[in-house]
């Protein structure tokens, strides 16, 4: 297992997406991912990020604990397990992970150490790469055994293929479902008019369906 890793950056903020809006966070983004999808606005790469071990991180964790829970974001954190089986033992806060719900197998290794679980759904209208329903699905089998919802980010381009299929997994687990329509900057890519619209194809299918945008940046925080 690994002693240290490659953070990108350390910070603590508001949580601006999904239902745990408005809550402070210890967020943790890690560098790297196994995806590559169109729409992604972070910052993940390894060019100036910092090497941690697990005592320095758990120094900083201390000195927030005023904070709701530890944000694993990325990136992937899931390409890290390693690590992370070495700092969540320790955790003095509770852990939510962000993550893009395609690594079965790496939940796994963490599962016991996590409390909620942020994971995308990922369309490939949007993303534009290729489905990955069957990954979504071994992943929530696992997830499933803790606080979990979905996320759904989306454009113009939605189909109602994939309002269905997105529909039947979160049945299937009885998960809550969030939509997020995709960002241009700080703005909406798609009008306000088409995103009432497809939140209720949505709810024709499904009714465990919110519609949250990406609140932080509208707060113009991290």
């Amino acid at each position: 297992m690994t002693d240290k890793v490659v953070i990108k950056e350390i910070f603590t903020s508001i949580q601006g997406e999904g239902p745990y809006i408005g809550y402070k966070q210890f967020f943790i983004r890690f560098c790297g991912c196994n995806l590559h999808c169109e729409y992604c606005d972070t910052d993940f790469d390894r060019k100036g990020a910092k090497e941690y071990n697990v005592d320095e991180i758990l120094n900083l964790m201390k000195k927030n604990s005023d904070c709701h829970s530890v944000s694993l974001t990325g990136g992937e954190p899931l390409l890290h397990t390693g690590f992370l089986k070495k700092l969540l033992i320790h955790c003095p806060l509770p852990v939510y992970l962000e993550t893009n719900a395609t690594l079965s197998g790496e939940l796994k290794e963490v599962i016991d150490y996590i409390d909620y679980i942020s994971a995308d759904i990922k369309l490939p209208s949007c993303t534009g790469i290729s489905d990955l329903w069957e990954e979504h699905d071994s992943f929530f089998e696992t997830a499933i055994q803790k606080k979990l919802f979905a996320k759904v980010v989306f454009d113009e381009n939605i189909t109602q293929e994939e309002i269905t299929k997105t529909c039947k997994l979160g049945a299937k687990y009885g998960i809550e479902i969030i939509l997020q329509p995709k960002m241009c900057q700080n703005n909406f890519c798609v009008s306000n008019e088409f995103i009432e619209h497809i939140l209720n194809k949505f709810l024709q299918h499904y009714k465990k369906v919110r519609l949250i945008p990406q609140v932080h940046k509208f707060l113009n925080v991290r």
